[in-house]
């Protein structure tokens, strides 16, 4: 792809604030599931379908997103991107008015779905806005960018949907009367109105910025250099590192969703206030992104990017089992540090799984990104679980996730079928 040779910063900091939008939106979630359990009267489970319709979209939307670029360009699918956002957040509003479930979730279900054709379309020109030398250290501004919204994100609205919960939740407790406690969980459910009426507008002024910002269309050149080729005939199948990868980042991101969207009902079941636990989502990102930090300044000068593969997996090995031994309030906080094992998974799980593609590298990701699906079934999975053994036990499962990510970091990348007829002398992608 040609790299723009326009003014850097402008450009930069566009796409810095959309990567800022990617993460505060996404872990939203961790504050939605406690909130929408007490407003909607669900079971733990139910309440995990909010991630369920969330990441789901990713799936759905992988394949689809390209050939809606192709049509829209990659500046405006950037803008179409955030008015599918914003269509989203406004289903919030009817949903809340009528407190149903159902609306909820098809609210976050279009929300995670403008996020998959915004990140589609905005993460090509990280690549590209500016020399490609230096693409590796701007990758890294945007995944910091990324992970501080995170932080931030669940305590704004948690400060407004879940404030004063433990006195409501006592009220209704002592409340038989079925008018009365309708009233006032039809009055929690309408705290999500503001500020998701807010996030609209914001989207869509966003959309519009987007739209008149002049970002050059990323184009490729007709003498760009390629990947080898791939033997005529062949399919993605013939290409077992990528189908494990594809595993790989499955159970990484569902993983990383369980730590960040459960925590706070974890705190909960141990005894920590909900004032207090709505703010434990933001210590699972804080945990990530210091981890994220550290691999920019040590990755690759002081680490490979298996080795800290490795290493990531061995923690969460280790985490694992530190929350299903340690005392409740104690593991809580293995919980969080579970970021810290997540943090360098994705930028080294996706270089290894596309390596030697050839003409199959871009159906190759498209495959890696609806692994993020990953998100959707497996904290439904924890949530019958805890349901059966109780929540503490329930991380258990997380243990052959990081078993097998672990494995995929020491062989499972290097698997090769030796009908793929790939060179060794093929690339892959560097700057992930």
């Amino acid at each position: 792809m040609t790299t723009v040779k326009k003014p850097l910063l402008p450009p930069l900091a566009i796409i810095g604030i959309l990567f800022f939008i990617f993460g505060f939106i996404t872990w939203l979630n961790g504050i939605l599931i406690p909130f929408l359990k007490i407003a909607c009267e669900l079971t733990y489970s139910q309440a995990l379908l909010v991630a369920f319709a969330f990441y789901i979209a990713y799936v759905c939307l992988a394949l689809p997103s390209s050939f809606i670029l192709k049509k829209t360009g990659f500046r405006n699918g950037m803008a179409l991107g955030l008015l599918v956002m914003a269509a989203g957040a406004l289903l919030f509003i009817p949903a809340a008015q009528v407190r149903s479930f159902g609306l909820f979730l098809a609210g976050l279900f279009i929300q995670g779905a403008g996020l998959a054709l915004l990140q589609t379309a905005s993460n090509p020109y990280v690549s590209i806005l500016g020399p490609s030398e230096s693409a590796a250290q701007r990758i890294s501004v945007m995944g910091i960018c990324n992970k501080v919204a995170g932080a931030i994100s669940p305590l704004v609205l948690g400060a407004v949907v879940l404030k004063g919960v433990s006195e409501l939740e006592t009220q209704l407790a002592n409340l038989s009367e079925v008018q009365a406690r309708a009233d006032i969980l039809d009055a929690l459910a309408a705290r999500v109105i503001t500020p998701y009426l807010l996030m609209a507008v914001t989207l869509v002024g966003m959309a519009i910025w987007i739209f008149r910002s002049g970002l050059p269309e990323i184009q490729a050149p007709a003498n760009a250099p390629t990947v080898s080729p791939t033997a005529a005939g062949q399919t993605l199948w013939q290409f077992p590192h990528l189908v494990l990868g594809v595993v790989a980042l499955f159970l990484y991101v569902g993983a990383e969703v369980i730590a960040g969207d459960t925590i706070i009902q974890y705190g909960i079941s141990q005894g920590f206030p909900i004032e207090q636990a709505k703010n434990f989502t933001s210590f699972t990102l804080v945990a990530m992104l210091v981890g994220y930090l550290v691999g920019v300044l040590a990755i690759p000068r002081y680490l490979s990017q298996k080795t800290a593969l490795r290493g990531c997996a061995l923690l969460g090995i280790v985490f694992v089992l530190a929350i299903v031994l340690a005392p409740g309030g104690l593991s809580v906080w293995f919980v969080a540090l579970l970021g810290l094992a997540n943090s360098l998974m994705w930028p080294a799980i996706f270089p290894l799984a596309i390596q030697r593609l050839g003409n199959l590298t871009e159906k190759g990701s498209a495959w890696l990104v609806m692994g993020i699906g990953g998100g959707a079934v497996l904290p439904l999975l924890y949530g019958k679980v805890a349901e059966g053994i109780g929540m503490q036990y329930a991380y258990g499962i997380l243990l052959p996730c990081y078993l097998f990510i672990l494995y995929y970091a020491v062989k499972g990348h290097q698997v090769r079928t030796q009908s793929a007829g790939i060179s060794e002398r093929a690339k892959a992608p560097t700057n992930y």
